[in-house]
C-alpha cells in the first residue's frame, strides 16, 4: 500500500530550512509483517532522514500489532507494547528521530472501571510514553465508498458513556485525540465545551471530504468548514493538527496522477486551510503534523515540510517554533532531546 518510493522520486526538491527544528507530532507504524501496510521504524526514519531536522515524533494508534487473545478491551495494548519496542530503538540512536511519545487507543465507553483497567495496562507497557488516547469519531453514510472506511457509530460525541470517558481522561492528567468528517466538526466542538477539563486535540483539520457525495463541492464546503473550525476554536481546550489534506478522501486526487506534488502545489491548493485554522486558534494551540504514512499516499516527507516551512513563512519566528516544535512538546509532554 505504502511502496511508492519509485512515484514519490519522480519529484524532488530541495529542503527549505533544513535546521529548523520539527516535532512531527502524528505519525503511525505498522509492522513489516502486515499483509498489506510497510511502515516500520526503518520506514519512518527514511523519511524523517530525508533533509529536515526532525528531532522526535509522536506515535500515533492505527490498530497496529493489537493482540491475539484476552479480553477483548485489553487487546490494544499490544500496540503499545510494540511502540515502546520501537521507541527504545530509536533513543539508541540520537542522531535520528526518536519516538517520543505515543497515543494509544481505548473504548472510552467502558465502565470507568475497566477504562482505568486498559489506561493503566498502556502506562505500564508504555515504558513512559503514554500520553492520551485517540478514539476517533468519524462517521458518513457515504463512508462505504471512501479510501479509509469510517469505523465509528453515528452519534459517538453524544453518547453519555463516551463523555464519560473523555472526561475521565482529564481527571486522569491524559489527552483526548480524535479525527471526524467537516460535517461533525460542531458535534466535536459540543463535546470539547462539555468536557472543557480534557485537553483535546482535533486531527486533519476536522477532514474536510471531496470525494463521493461532497466531490465538487470544496469551495461550498470550505465556506461552512470555516465557520465551524472558528466555532471550535473558541473552546480554549481544544489544539489543532495541521495537516492529513491530502488522504485521498480529501480529493485533491494526487494518489491517482503520474507525478506527485510539489510543494508549491500543495501551497497553492491548501494554504487556505492552514492559513484560517491558525488566524482562528492562534500558532499556540497549532502544530502541523505529517499523518504518515497515510499522506504518504499523495506526497512525500520532504515535499509536506517544505510546504509547512513556505505557509509558515507568514508567522513571526516564535509563531513558527510553536507549530513546528513548542506546541506539541506542550501538550504531549515530551522534553527536549539531551
Amino acid at each position: 500500500m505504502f511502496d511508492n518510493d519509485d512515484w514519490l522520486n519522480k519529484h524532488r526538491e530541495e529542503v527549505i530550512d533544513p535546521t529548523r527544528e520539527i516535532v512531527d507530532p502524528h505519525h503511525h507504524l505498522w509492522r513489516k509483517s502486515h499483509p498489506v501496510i510497510r511502515y516500520d521504524l526503518k520506514e519512518l526514519w527514511s523519511d524523517t532522514d530525508d533533509g529536515h531536522n526532525v528531532t522526535q515524533t509522536v506515535f500515533m494508534e492505527c490498530g497496529s500489532s493489537y493482540r491475539d487473545d484476552g479480553p477483548e478491551h485489553m487487546r490494544p495494548v499490544g500496540e503499545t507494547e510494540y511502540i515502546a519496542e520501537a521507541a527504545a530503538l530509536s533513543d539508541a540512536v540520537p542522531a535520528r528521530a526518536s519516538i517520543a511519545a505515543l497515543v494509544a487507543h481505548a473504548d472510552l465507553r467502558l465502565p470507568i472501571e475497566t477504562l482505568d483497567e486498559v489506561l493503566d495496562a498502556h502506562i505500564e507497557a508504555s515504558q513512559g510514553l503514554f500520553r492520551g488516547i485517540r478514539h476517533s469519531g468519524p462517521f458518513d453514510k457515504a463512508g462505504a465508498g471512501f479510501r479509509i472506511p469510517p469505523r465509528a457509530p453515528e452519534g459517538l460525541y453524544k453518547d453519555e458513556a463516551f463523555r464519560r470517558g473523555v472526561a475521565h481522561l482529564g481527571q486522569r492528567g491524559f489527552t483526548y485525540d480524535t479525527w471526524n468528517y467537516h460535517h461533525q466538526i460542531l458535534d466535536f466542538r459540543d463535546l470539547a465545551a462539555a468536557i472543557p477539563d480534557t485537553v483535546m486535540i482535533l486531527d486533519h483539520f476536522g477532514t474536510p471530504l471531496g470525494v463521493g457525495p461532497y466531490a465538487g463541492k470544496r469551495e461550498d464546503n470550505f465556506e461552512k468548514w470555516k465557520d465551524d473550525i472558528a466555532a471550535v476554536a473558541e473552546q480554549k481546550n481544544v489544539f489543532a493538527k495541521l495537516g492529513g489534506l491530502a488522504m485521498p478522501d480529501n480529493g485533491f486526487g494526487w494518489h491517482e496522477r503520474d507525478l506527485p506534488p510539489s510543494s508549491d502545489e500543495v501551497v497553492n491548493a491548501q494554504a487556505k486551510y492552514y492559513h484560517h485554522a491558525i488566524s482562528c486558534f492562534g500558532a499556540d494551540r497549532c502544530m502541523f503534523e505529517s499523518n504518515f504514512p497515510v499522506d504518504r499516499l499523495s506526497l512525500s516527507y520532504r515535499v509536506y515540510w517544505n510546504a509547512m516551512k513556505k505557509i509558515a513563512a507568514d508567522y513571526s519566528e516564535l509563531e513558527q517554533q510553536a507549530m513546528f516544535s513548542r506546541v506539541a512538546r506542550q501538550v504531549y509532554r515530551i522534553d527536549p532531546p539531551l
